[in-house]
């Protein structure tokens, strides 16, 4: 698996690709593109070779329109959800304001400071914790009951879907808007559809490979926000925290903010996917890496660290 930065304006995609001798046939995944899905040109010429679309947002549309009581069922999971969102993302911020007030204290005694930290930061994992298992219940619970597989609109299009990748070489996954994108996948298998097919992923697309999807924005237009566990990823890349446009939605220049966020979702790295960034991996986690920086403890960003070079992935 290759995560890569945004590709809209810098698109080193090709160099990935050559990186890693992959040749075509390619298939895209643009769900998370919603209308816009399969406006593939750009991709196509900068690639330089043929691209087919797998249109996974009109399949799963056309799957919701002929199933009602399907449509039903994830609408409602997707209200639980929504309600679950609100309620952690309330308990969190008074946590977070808690845990940004103890990282700006100076002075007292030092000993005691470094303990009310490490609290701090054990409250906040434990808040994701518990609401990424509340999360992964409901999806359990939506399997049991619904068994969306089992539904011959879900299973034809999930047939179709695994047929055009097992005859690709390498899937790509766009970003775009992250829960639609998640959802889709998931409703349609998930990790299971991709098989041993080499992926290539960027922005939401490297997110949602991830075992936790996790949403940040240090200076939205209505001020700086906490970072928040927002879904369980596909779990395809273990170890691994994806941060699509670090450097323009994270004050990368606040020690305490990166210390922070890094001790936070720690022992998985955080790391920056930028604009020319690169990330190899397998199921294990990171191999090999290129213009990607983690967020470290200290409050910087650091080196990566990787079991292998690159000569010895090629």
């Amino acid at each position: 698996m290759t995560l890569l930065g945004p590709q809209a304006h810098e698109p080193n995609l090709r160099e990935a690709l050559q990186l890693a001798h992959r040749q075509g046939p390619f298939v895209s995944i643009s769900a998370g593109w919603q209308e816009r899905e399969g406006e593939i040109e750009e991709l196509r010429s900068h690639v330089g070779a043929a691209v087919q679309d797998l249109g996974i947002y009109a399949l799963t549309d056309e799957i919701f329109s002929a199933d009602r009581a399907l449509r039903v069922a994830h609408r409602d999971r997707q209200a639980q959800l929504q309600e679950m969102q609100e309620l952690y993302s309330l308990q969190l911020s008074h946590a977070m304001a808690a845990a940004h007030e103890l990282f700006a204290r100076q002075g007292g005694a030092a000993a005691s400071l470094r303990a009310a930290r490490r609290q701090a930061i054990a409250l906040l994992r434990r808040l994701d914790r518990a609401h990424l298992r509340a999360i992964q219940r409901l999806h359990a619970e939506f399997e049991r009951t619904v068994q969306p597989r089992s539904r011959s609109g879900v299973r034809h299009a999930t047939d179709l879907v695994r047929q055009q990748i097992a005859s690709a070489n390498t899937v790509f996954i766009a970003g775009g808007h992250v829960p639609i994108l998640v959802n889709r996948l998931r409703l349609l298998g998930g990790a299971a559809l991709f098989a041993d097919r080499p992926v290539v992923a960027w922005s939401a697309g490297a997110m949602v490979l991830a075992e936790v999807i996790v949403l940040y924005h240090d200076h939205p237009p209505q001020g700086a926000a906490n970072a928040e566990v927002f879904e369980a990823g596909l779990g395809m890349v273990r170890g691994i925290v994806p941060l699509p446009h670090a450097q323009t939605r994270l004050a990368l220049h606040d020690s305490r903010r990166v210390a922070l966020m890094a001790r936070r979702f720690s022992p998985a790295a955080c790391l920056t996917l930028d604009a020319g960034a690169c990330l190899h991996c397998d199921s294990n986690g990171l191999r090999y890496h290129s213009g990607s920086f983690q967020l470290s403890r200290t409050g910087s960003l650091s080196e990566i660290a990787t079991r292998s070079r690159a000569p010895e992935l090629l």
